[in-house]
């Protein structure tokens, strides 16, 4: 029997690199897929992309247009989502990959912490009851928790797989009925645009020419840390902090990502008296420009699943300061001094200053994290996840054929 491209919906809302981390995750996946061929020369998978907005349009993907009409509050939003695809999906499909809060989809790519385990996170007796309190007096917390539940129930043939080992312990203790067997499949990364010159790149930036650049990347600034950040860039000015002939202070900081949150951090901008230093870029569509402009990446977050853009800075070299596991994923993977800077608290400013300035001002140490860095992205190319997805797309496809 001539084998047949195997037809696979992904469920994404926003199918855009620019939209965040798992957004670009799925991004690169699909693009990985489409790629593949069977041995007559057709595609392994014919991919139905279901979006409200795409930012990136890939050849040889079908894209279908959910309606955004109730964009606000965003749990309605996530709830129509949901209800739309159900009913599209129904039939046609081998394969439903859901990347959302859905209680569709053979497999469910887990991006980011589940509410359960947020709001149940330690507590017992009287606590926890309060807790379902909360939720039941709650329909936006009813509709999370239940569409959860729903999502990672067991059924024939649904895997629910987990994009770091944290995610997979916090699934797995919000959902014990998942299992142990949530597999791992990390982001990968793609060739980095090494021909584009960090002159040129700041130019097209609006960067200063000649300074220290600092980068940091994130949609939701709050939760990635940027305001511990700006006060470690007031704090780089002193020269208690600078190490010696190190930092060429006073460093820039240059932030990539959505500005929904830009009048709260320019006004603290404003009232460190640092405004001048700090470049609020907004989102960046070819992400190699605020790679190449930079000198090292800053990430202290509070809370990151994986954080594929510490992979992607460390693919163009750049020296990265980064929270420890207890706050985000690639961390685990991660070897302090060898490949990255890993910082116990990012809520400590001075702390994350120090750091800055101790790799700046250590070029064998920066030349070390450059190194290693570059050698942890080698191992971590898209290859080995897109593999590993096309293995559960055909094992899912052949159980649920007839």
């Amino acid at each position: 029997m001539t084998e047949r491209p195997i037809t696979v919906a992904v469920l994404n809302r926003n199918f855009a690199r620019s939209a965040g981390g798992a957004e670009s995750y799925s991004v690169s996946l699909v693009e990985g897929l489409v790629s593949r061929t069977l041995p007559s020369g057709e595609p392994e998978f014919d991919v139905h992309v279901f979006a409200q907005t795409v930012g990136n349009r890939l050849p040889r993907v079908t894209y279908h247009t959910v309606p955004g009409w109730f964009r606000k509050p965003r749990w309605i939003n996530q709830l129509w989502y949901a209800l739309y695809t159900w009913w599209k999906n129904r039939s046609g499909y081998d394969v439903v990959h859901s990347h959302e809060n859905t209680w569709h989809g053979d497999i469910q790519t887990v991006h980011v912490r589940p509410v359960r385990f947020h709001l149940f996170e330690g507590r017992t007796g009287v606590r926890r009851a309060l807790r379902w309190l909360k939720i039941m007096s709650s329909p936006r917390l009813l509709f999370y928790v239940g569409v959860e539940s729903a999502r990672h129930a067991p059924r024939p043939g649904r895997v629910v797989v987990a994009v770091s080992e944290a995610m997979r312990e916090q699934t797995v203790a919000a959902f014990p009925g998942c299992g142990p067997e949530v597999p791992i499949i990390h982001p990968g990364v793609s060739e980095p645009n090494i021909a584009l010159s960090q002159e040129s790149a700041r130019k097209q930036l609006g960067l200063p020419q000649g300074a220290r650049v600092a980068l940091f990347v994130g949609n939701d600034y709050a939760r990635k840390g940027l305001r511990a950040l700006l006060e470690a860039l007031r704090a780089l000015a002193s020269p208690e902090v600078l190490q010696p002939g190190g930092g060429q202070a006073p460093l820039h900081l240059a932030i990539v990502g959505d500005t929904s949150q830009l009048p709260r951090f320019r006004q603290q901008a404003d009232e460190l008296g640092i405004s001048e230093r700090v470049h609020f870029l907004g989102k960046v569509q070819e992400m190699a420009l605020a790679y190449r402009s930079a000198d090292i990446l800053v990430h202290p977050t509070l809370a990151d699943s994986f954080a594929m853009v510490v992979l992607e800075a460390m693919s163009y070299g750049l020296p990265a300061v980064v929270s420890s596991s207890k706050h985000c994923g690639i961390s685990a993977l991660l070897r302090h001094g060898e490949n990255a800077v890993i910082i116990d608290d990012p809520h400590d400013a001075q702390a994350l200053a120090r750091e800055i300035s101790r790799v700046l001002g250590t070029p064998h140490l920066c030349a070390q994290l450059s190194k290693g860095g570059r050698e942890f992205a080698s191992s971590h190319d898209w290859s080995h996840a897109v593999g590993a997805y096309a293995a559960l797309l055909r094992r899912a496809a052949a159980l649920g054929a007839p």
